[in-house]
């Protein structure tokens, strides 16, 4: 029995890890990773094993760093089981059509250029009819309960507080030998007080974790008052008569920025201004939130029965866009308003048409709400570069750069601390792989680790064998190796 780690490794997006438990082949997540546009194509494009090989997927949740390439494997031959939680499914389904939809468009955009310039034409990584196929192979199951995967191993899931359906997953394994161990994959792991989101659960029992360290070195600022910078920010806007741009996920990050302005309305402390959430998939990704009441927290549901409208993801002043001719629009109009648009890291979609368009302008904007993955458009833009390329054009950022501090879905150094440490109390863990982190941040957070005496933690480099049996369970020389920092 061994996992090997293909994405997120050493890197933030591209969640991918090949579980082998004798002859069965079970990948933990498929997701898109996002970084320098050449090497994100080519590892996008160029899966690293034969997709007919994998027996099953175990799908933690639906951001696209962790689905978005699953229509690749289908597109390749892979068509067993896609196990994940129903909100995840329903989530996924609006997910990987509309990333389809968005590479079928921004190539179509890009080819016409390159066309014109007599260059090679580029050709969508997958297509819709590849997330339909892929879409057909999802078998749901709600938290908490055993389900059977392949022959030797068991799951079940656990939430994860992250976003909506995202599950931590606890695995039983057993090898064709009788040998046995408790795998726990994190996923991605939430915050105790978010406002949408229970906290994330703690599951009892590992003896291997694999674990996300996004935050590893860094805590979240504590007393930060993000409402009233929001406001003071929409304040500027309608006094300069511009544009807040809002580069967001389009699932779990735009659903809470909604709600924060939500709540700043009722209150009568939010400035009238139009807000305008640009995205079809956040629209179809806000019905979903509203059909799965159970993956919100029980605060919320008593906070919705005493609102007026009883609807916690709607106001006055805010409108939902699906139309790509009222998104174009959204360029000419003249009044101040908020333009909520994905993607969050503005590697896609219609937020780069509204930077492309006002980023120049010093009246305008743009304020992140997430975490912006290295070599990301995004990253660029929030590391104060002076100018950036959109679209294969430079184009100069004179609109202020903000970012909220406490909307981030991921938990920070302390709150992974604790869960690690609630996690190792509840069982025999004997190593912990960091994934899903830059290598500052996981180097900081294994030191952490090691200070406290917590179980030995490595940092797997991609294509690296973590064994998860005892007899192999303190060789870690197998695999393509790469230098351990610590």
């Amino acid at each position: 029995m061994h996992v090997q780690f293909w994405g997120a490794a050493r890197t933030v997006t591209g969640s991918m890890h090949l579980l082998r438990v004798g002859d069965r082949r079970v990948l933990l997540d498929c997701g898109m990773y996002q970084g320098r546009r050449r090497e994100a194509f080519h590892r996008n494009r160029d899966i690293p094993f034969d997709s007919r090989a994998i027996d099953a997927i175990i799908l933690s949740h639906a951001h696209i760093d962790h689905s978005g390439n699953l229509p690749s494997l289908v597109r390749n031959g892979f068509d067993g089981p896609i196990f994940s939680t129903p909100a995840t499914r329903d989530l996924a389904n609006y997910m990987l059509l509309d990333s389809a939809k968005i590479q079928e468009h921004d190539v179509a955009y890009v080819n016409r250029e390159r066309t014109a310039e007599g260059k090679t034409a580029f050709e969508p990584l997958y297509e819709t009819d590849d997330a339909l196929a892929t879409m057909r192979l999802f078998r749901t199951t709600e938290f908490g309960p055993w389900f059977d995967v392949v022959p030797g191993v068991r799951c079940r899931f656990h939430l994860a507080g992250h976003m909506l359906g995202a599950a931590s997953v606890e695995l039983d394994l057993t090898a064709p030998d009788g040998q046995r161990a408790k795998l726990v994959f994190s996923g991605d792991i939430g915050r105790a007080a978010m406002p949408l989101l229970p906290p994330p659960q703690i599951v009892a029992g590992a003896d291997y974790v694999i674990m996300e360290a996004t935050y590893g070195q860094r805590n979240h600022p504590q007393g930060v008052d993000d409402a009233a910078t929001l406001v003071e920010l929409v304040e500027r806007i309608v006094s300069q008569r511009g544009k807040l741009i809002i580069p967001a996920f389009s699932v779990g990050r735009t659903q809470e920025i909604v709600y924060r302005l939500n709540q700043l309305h009722e209150s009568g402390r939010l400035p009238a201004i139009k807000v305008f959430v640009d995205s079809p998939l956040a629209v179809d990704a806000t019905d979903v939130y509203r059909t799965h009441p159970l993956c919100l927290r029980p605060e919320l549901m008593r906070e919705i029965l005493n609102e007026p409208d009883r609807d916690p993801l709607n106001f006055r002043g805010l409108y939902y866009i699906r139309s790509e001719l009222y998104s174009k629009k959204l360029n000419d109009f003249d009044e101040p308003c908020v333009i909520i648009s994905a993607s969050g890291m503005c590697e896609g979609g219609r937020v780069l048409h509204h930077l492309k368009h006002h980023i120049h302008d010093e009246r305008n904007a743009i304020m992140f709400t997430g975490y912006q993955a290295e070599y990301t458009l995004g990253r660029y833009i929030l590391e104060g570069r002076p100018y950036v390329k959109i679209f294969g054009h430079e184009y100069p950022v004179r609109a202020s750069v903000h970012k909220l501090e406490s909307t981030s879905g991921h938990a920070d150094q302390g709150e992974l601390l604790q869960w690690l440490e609630a996690t190792c109390r509840a069982g025999s863990v004997r190593r912990v792989a960091l994934v899903h982190a830059e290598i500052e941040a996981a180097t900081a957070f294994k030191q952490l680790c090691l200070e406290r005496q917590l179980p030995p933690c490595i940092i797997p480099d991609r294509e690296q064998i973590l064994p998860l049996d005892q007899l192999n369970a303190n060789d870690y020389n197998v695999g393509q190796l790469a230098d351990d920092p610590l």
